[in-house]
């Protein structure tokens, strides 16, 4: 066997597994290095190939391609294009985003539970049985295996013209025939078996509560121009498609031109009993059940009443903006941010008739010490649901600023979530209360939802 200093990527070690670890990744040791092992799960021992290694690094990764002792928890990949150990066996790899199915779908809750409890503690310094954290939750709803719930998709095409996603950090195409996390209605419009020859990727969007997906055409700049009206009509009818033309980035970046080919470049959605219009460049959750479980627990934090004023940050397409103007009613107001301006627009349109809903598109935490003065006695509570990288420390000092009462904190990464309710902690606002919803199954994301209020005095 080789020694440590000379071994990299590529090589292969056998490892006992240890703890999971946030990202995905299980903690091993090598040597007395860490090892960071992914598809693998806690008490395994496997062989793994290292994917990051060197002498000066202060940890290594590693991907599991073997496993020498099995956990009880292990069952079989549910998607063979995802399945690590059968991919790295034909000296292929695994397409990404389905880590953890590999693992029974109750105990993915546990390990993801054990992170959040992990960051809470190791970040934010709080003993999470402090905070009425006892576990991760299954999505009110979620299907018994745990598929078929993801409404958003992206694919590649490859150089074949086949669809295809990517391997984990990886440019490599791996070539699918199907989206298993995916609602039917993705699944049903057949893309692996069309010539896609010309398109660079399918962006997809489907509503939760069931109809037309709409399917974004994505043009390769380099190819021949009439790739996305052969595809639209070799797409099932009743679809809604457009073609997007630009020259990198993804339609959820609004940038490039759209074209209408077939349908609407819209999808309807629905959630809290009020209707929601979301366009193919708009944020929406994921989750066909995220929009009205993440509602109900935004609303159990805040219990808005007739008259209050909030801010909805990081507002999206009005998801929780709608519920909360239709709740403070006309004399009071929700002052809703977001940054991105095409779903700045689609909050513009689902606010329609709300003049008690303020929409305005710029960065957070600038608009809204520009905003907060001007809103009537003050702010009664904020609605945060940041990207995953979190709301950082200057949109942590801006809430702060406006001192609302409550604060709901919805955060898909609970690293983040941790570092910013550290600094919550800094200016006077404690976690009071935490959840996690398991909006994710078979990756390694969980939902977090927080709620703060200031601390008390002396």
């Amino acid at each position: 066997m080789s020694t440590q200093a000379e071994q990299g990527a590529g090589d292969l070690i056998d490892v006992e597994i240890g703890a999971p670890a946030h990202g995905g990744h299980f903690v091993a040791r090598y040597q007395g290095r860490v090892v960071f092992v992914r598809h693998a799960l806690p008490g395994e021992r496997v062989r793994a190939r290292l994917t990051d290694a060197g002498e000066g690094a202060r940890f290594w990764r590693a991907d599991a391609v073997e496993v020498l002792d099995a956990s009880e928890h292990r069952v079989p990949h549910f998607w063979p294009a995802a399945d690590a150990l059968a991919r790295h066996a034909a000296g292929e790899l695994p397409v990404g985003g389905a880590e953890f199915g590999h693992a029974e779908l109750g105990y993915q809750r546990e390990l993801k539970a054990s992170v959040v409890r992990e960051q809470l503690e190791r970040l934010a310094g709080l003993k999470v049985s402090d905070v009425g954290f006892s576990g991760v939750e299954a999505a009110p709803g979620e299907r018994p295996n745990g598929l078929g719930w993801r409404t958003r998709t992206a694919y590649s095409v490859d150089a074949a013209g086949a669809l295809a996603m990517n391997a984990y950090h990886s440019d490599r195409l791996v070539p699918i025939e199907d989206m298993p996390l995916a609602v039917p209605a993705i699944n049903e419009l057949g893309l692996a078996a069309l010539p896609l020859h010309g398109l660079a990727r399918i962006e997809v969007a489907a509503p939760s509560a069931g109809g037309a997906p709409l399917v974004l055409l994505v043009e390769d700049p380099t190819a021949r121009p009439g790739a996305a009206a052969r595809v639209a009509k070799a797409l099932p009818e009743g679809s809604n498609v457009a073609a997007i033309t630009q020259q990198g980035g993804s339609a959820a970046d609004g940038a490039g031109t759209l074209r209408r080919l077939r349908g609407r470049t819209w999808v309807a959605e629905r959630a809290a009993g009020r209707e929601y219009r979301v366009t193919g460049e708009g944020f929406w959750q994921i989750h066909r059940c995220a929009p009205d479980a993440l509602n109900e627990a935004v609303q159990q934090i805040l219990a808005p009443q007739p008259g209050q004023a909030f801010a909805d940050l990081y507002a999206g397409a009005g998801l929780f903006t709608v519920p909360l103007a239709h709740a403070v009613g006309p004399e009071g107001v929700v002052l809703s941010i977001e940054g991105a301006p095409g779903t700045s627009k689609d909050a513009r349109r689902n606010v329609h008739g709300l003049d008690q809903a303020l929409i305005r598109q710029g960065r957070v935490e600038k608009v809204l010490r520009q905003e907060v003065s001007r809103l009537p006695g003050g702010l009664v509570g904020v609605v945060l649901d940041p990207p995953r990288t979190g709301v950082g420390r200057d949109g942590v000092a801006a809430v702060a600023a406006a001192r609302p009462a409550r604060i709901a904190y919805v955060s898909c990464d609970p690293a983040s979530f941790a570092r910013d309710i550290r600094d919550f902690a800094l200016k006077g606002y404690v976690l009071e209360s935490v959840r996690a919803l398991d909006l994710y199954p078979h990756t390694h994301h969980v939902e977090c939802i927080g709620a703060l209020v200031p601390a008390p005095k002396g």
